[in-house]
């Protein structure tokens, strides 16, 4: 324990302080004391210091001070972790006469809740001196009052406590009376005044006499009051109350006007001086809810009693006869508690929202309930309303913690209405209610769920790269983030290359997309996994299986698997002269990859050497002769068959069938022979002569466009030398070439030829050695020579001659 002390100049009006500062770190509650009076800002204490606490941790924990007046005298400095003075502390008018004066106030720490208890204890300073309730005390005695008659003064008031309130009186000296100091069971004194020495009227009618009350403070402090005595004559019997103390109870909810209790006294003396009146007298409190009827003894309530406010009353009474005579007695009301005061609930420390992965037991709010009431009035239990997963946990005086008691799941329900109601025990019993609204903050514990769990699709092939296949949807049950969810294809392959090569996924929609053409034949349905992933942290995902189904298009014509067309030899069935109705010549084979009613085949007879004499099964393909066959018939029948599909359009396929109607091998041969020489002559034939053209037309154009350019060429050098004015430089050129290609020379050579403006329609011949190829150079000319020779053999028939063509081309060249 340490004790400060300080005095401060009186002339300022200052009172000593008194700081007496008393730690006390146990289970969590430290008591501080300071005296009443304090400026606002005044350090109190240190509490991060006396609870072990870092500056630090006041802030994160968002402390505050919970205090249950509605005044907050205190405050809490979290940068200093300081409690300082935040209003002026009045300890009279905030306990009164009780002693020690103290209040309690909770220190709250959140993440994680800490609660720590402080008391501070206001210490009196002397601050109030002694006062009378009147300034002045009128007494009217008899003058055959005895000796010894006590004569009971009004009491100062000092609202200070312990030393410095009221500590003695003091009775001016005279020769008729003395004082007499007494105390009260709570402490209190009280003067009586004694008649010492008879008074004789008709010797000294008025007596005036000081009586002064002093303090134990430092310094002292006093009150007077003046004494007005009058003598009476003589009336020898005082009235005598029928109890020396009245002791009653009355309940606080009593309503004004009720009579409470009656007094009553008796004077021995008969006639007019036995009439007696009553009072109160000495009252310390001039806003008593009491008065008497001074006639009838009557005591009526006036105003409202609060048990919380003042649990009892005592109240001096006095009966008096018209002469001054007075008898005293005593009444004490005790007030009795009634419950009256509804239990208040003040949420200490709440934020209104949980995460839904809370552990069963957290606590969710830190709850106050005040009861003003007393005893059992005053005992209040805290409940939930509803079937809901939390509960109430008792904790620090009149303090509870609301936890979880279950594990919550938002997507479930996503906030309560919690009603907290309270309720005392008194009789009836009252209650209050507060509802507070909780919300359940999300956390990523759900993953995407797909409305189907297969999808499927088709597509016809041939399509084109792009097309919107399907759009697939998946919904997550969280929020915000935790719900956004995009899409993406898981790496499969498909033929050896990975599945994003043929398709591709928007994120955002989830819409499936192709990226290239597809064909039935080759792949008739694809097996996509896609995988829905919400944004969480961490990511939840799951995958759903899509199916691609191709549909087939007719784009395959039909293809023949019999008979076998080769170009090269000839195959022919044979019929025999002999062959009757019906007979079975051959069956077309033909097959088509593409599927359903694109693969239905049926044939049909397009050409035939003898129409009458064959026909061909639309279904099966299968050739029959429709007749006898006779020696008229022709050896050879060529029959065209065409196979058509079922699609749309439909795909047909031909197919040539040579048919040998004979008996015998020989027959056969020599017919088949010469018709595949025909036919083998006509084919060649017509190669030729497409051949032809097509190098007849090319020769043609390209010559045209040659001869257009010379003319162009020539135009333009003829241009440039008739209008120039340049002189004529001699230049030998420095290569030739041997135009034969059989000297000892290079087979390139380079003539070079320098003229004058008016030589420009001169000819320039150049001498040949020994060559049938002339080159002319036409006026205005200038470039490099150089023989080309092309080569072309066609052979259309063996014995083809071999046509040799030669060209010369000349290349411009310009100098340097």
């Amino acid at each position: 324990m340490e004790t400060l002390k300080s005095k401060a100049p009186p002339l300022d009006r200052r009172v000593s302080i008194l700081l007496l500062f008393v730690v006390a770190a146990v289970s969590g509650q430290i008591r501080y004391s300071i005296p009443e009076e304090m400026r606002k800002g005044l350090f109190v204490g240190d509490v991060a210091k006396d609870l072990g606490l870092d500056v630090k941790r006041l802030v994160s924990g968002r402390a505050r001070l919970v205090i249950d007046d509605e005044k907050k005298y205190v405050a809490l400095d979290q940068n200093k972790g300081h409690i300082v003075v935040n209003d002026r502390i009045d300890r009279e008018k905030l306990c009164a006469k009780k002693s020690p004066c103290s209040f309690i106030l909770e220190i709250v720490l959140e993440d994680p809740l800490e609660l720590f208890s402080v008391t501070i204890e206001i210490q009196d300073v002397n601050d109030h001196a002694p006062a009378f309730p009147k300034k002045e005390i009128s007494l009217e005695i008899s003058e055959s009052t005895p000796t010894g008659t006590v004569f009971l003064l009004d009491s100062a008031v000092d609202p200070d406590v312990g030393t410095n309130s009221l500590e003695s009186y003091y009775l001016k000296t005279n020769d008729n009376f003395v004082l007499k100091q007494h105390n009260r069971a709570d402490g209190s004194k009280y003067a009586e005044m004694v008649l010492q020495s008879g008074l004789d009227r008709e010797k000294q009618g008025q007596h005036t006499l000081i009586l002064t009350a002093v303090d134990g403070g430092e310094p002292q402090k006093s009150g007077t009051v003046k004494i007005h005595v009058s003598v009476l004559d003589a009336n020898d019997n005082a009235p005598i109350f029928t109890q020396t103390l009245y002791k009653i109870t009355v309940l606080e909810d009593v309503s004004g006007g009720a009579v409470i209790a009656r007094v009553s006294a008796i004077d021995a003396d008969q006639g007019y001086n036995g009439n007696v009146t009553y009072s109160f007298t000495h009252l310390e409190d001039s806003s008593l809810p009491f008065e008497i009827n001074p006639h009838t003894g009557e005591v009526k309530l006036t105003g409202d009693i609060d048990y919380e406010v003042s649990p009892s009353y005592e109240i001096n009474l006095q009966a008096k006869d018209p002469w001054g005579v007075v008898g005293v007695s005593k009444l004490i009301v005790e007030i009795a508690d009634v419950n009256d005061n509804y239990p208040v609930i003040t949420m200490a420390s709440y934020s209104g929202k949980i995460s839904e992965d809370s552990a069963p037991g957290t606590v969710v709010a830190l709850i106050s309930v005040q009861d003003k009431d007393s005893g059992k009035n005053g005992q209040v239990h805290l409940s939930i309303e509803g079937n809901l997963p939390f509960k109430i946990k008792s904790s620090l005086r009149n303090y509870y913690a609301l936890v979880t008691e279950q594990n919550l799941d938002r997507e479930k329900r996503s906030g309560y209405n919690i009603t907290l109601t309270a309720t005392d025990e008194g009789l009836p019993a009252l209650s209050s209610k507060k509802t507070v609204v909780l919300d359940v903050t999300d956390i990523n514990d759900n993953a995407p769920t797909f409305s189907r769990s297969v999808y499927n699709t088709n597509i016809q092939e041939n399509n084109s790269p792009g097309v919107a296949l399907v759009q697939v949807d998946a919904t997550d049950l969280d929020q915000g983030q935790n719900a956004r969810v995009s899409y993406f294809l898981v790496d499969d392959e498909v033929n050896g290359h990975p599945i994003s090569t043929y398709f591709s996924i928007h994120t955002e929609s989830g819409v499936i997309q192709c990226l290239r053409s597809f064909d039935y034949e080759q792949v008739k349905e694809y097996k996509i996994r896609v995988k829905a992933q919400d944004g969480g942290s961490p990511p939840l995902s799951s995958n759903v299986s899509v199916k691609v189904l191709i549909q087939d298009q007719n784009d395959n014509p039909p293809q023949v698997l019999y008979p076998v067309q080769t170009g090269g030899s000839l195959v022919a069935e044979m019929v025999p002269r002999s062959a009757d109705v019906g007979y079975l010549v051959t069956k077309v084979v033909a097959v088509d990859v593409d599927s359903g009613q694109n693969a239905w085949l049926s044939y049909k007879l397009q050409k035939a050497t003898d129409r009458a004499l064959f026909e061909v099964g639309s279904q099966n393909g299968e050739i029959r002769t429709i007749r006898q066959v006779t020696d008229k018939d022709a050896v050879k029948q060529r029959l065209s068959v065409i196979v058509e599909d079922n699609g749309q359009p439909s795909r047909s396929a031909t197919v040539v069938v040579n048919v040998a109607v004979a008996d015998s091998f020989p027959e056969v041969l020599s017919e088949f022979t010469d018709l595949s020489q025909d036919k083998e002559y006509n084919d060649n034939l017509t190669f030729y002569l497409v051949l032809a053209l097509a190098v007849v037309s090319f020769l043609f154009i390209t010559c045209l466009v040659v001869i257009i350019s010379v003319k162009i060429y020539r135009w333009r050098q003829s241009r440039i030398l008739y209008h120039s004015s340049l002189p004529v430089i001699p230049y030998y050129p420095p290569r030739y070439s041997d135009t034969l290609g059989t000297g000892t020379l290079q087979h390139v050579y380079n003539y070079e030829v320098c003229r004058t403006t008016d030589s420009r329609k001169s000819d320039c011949k150049l001498g040949r050695a020994g060559s049938q190829n002339v080159l002319i150079m036409e006026p205005g000319s200038k470039g490099t020579m150089q023989r080309m020779q092309t080569e072309k053999s066609i052979l259309d028939e063996p014995d083809s001659p071999l046509e040799v063509s030669r060209q010369f081309k000349i290349i411009p060249r310009t100098s340097n």
